[in-house]
């Protein structure tokens, strides 16, 4: 599936021909540089590798720099290979939002946002204790017996109970493309795209 970087500015709201209001995302689409090409012949595969976001030379490593030097662009923050491109690519051509058009779907992946550590109601949905009358008062929210008997006593793997949530990779599916607007590199989508302001997601077609 080809596809480019973005970054998510935020959401808005727009209004349709039939005057309906429908939530949006707002995501800065490239402009991404292509950094590698992979070939048959040398890699077993076939891909070509974007960088996206301009870093400092000084927040680089030695193989960063160089790896971009050979690309003959800048270091980059974000690095993504994509599959499925019909073009023909060279390194340090640049792939800009116009990939993209007005009515087609897309796929956007993206790192959810961290909600720190939480409980098991929260976080699981459990129903807690409540307000049954089994001679506890502070045990409203707890998650009540996760162990077994003496046999195995233990608790297995995968028990759900308190801890991070969030921070997850998130694939969010068929959101359609309202506006492409190529002077200023912004792809509109419909719908809510996983993270938080300002980070990188993935669009795929």
């Amino acid at each position: 599936m080809s596809g480019l970087i973005g970054k998510k500015i935020g959401m808005t709201s727009i209004f349709d021909e039939n005057g309906k209001n429908i939530p949006c995302t707002v995501i800065e689409a490239g402009p991404c540089i292509v950094t590698q090409v992979r070939t048959e012949e040398v890699d077993g595969y076939k891909a070509v590798q974007l960088g996206f976001d301009d870093a400092t030379e000084k927040s680089a490593t030695k193989a960063d720099q160089g790896h971009a030097k050979k690309a003959g662009t800048s270091v980059k923050r974000k690095i993504v290979e994509f599959k499925g491109f019909e073009e023909e690519y060279k390194l340090g051509d640049a792939i800009t939002v116009e990939h993209f058009i007005e009515g087609e779907f897309v796929d956007i992946s993206g790192i959810s946002k961290g909600k720190g550590f939480q409980g098991v109601v929260k976080r699981h949905g459990f129903g807690g204790v409540g307000q049954a009358t089994h001679g506890q008062h502070n045990r409203l929210r707890a998650p009540g017996s996760v162990g077994a008997a003496s046999y195995p006593a233990r608790v297995f793997k995968g028990i759900r109970m308190a801890g991070r949530m969030g921070g997850d990779s998130v694939k969010v599916e068929n959101l359609r493309v309202l506006k492409v607007v190529a002077d200023k590199n912004l792809l509109v989508v419909k719908g809510c795209v996983p993270g938080h302001k300002n980070s990188y997601v993935i669009i795929r077609k």
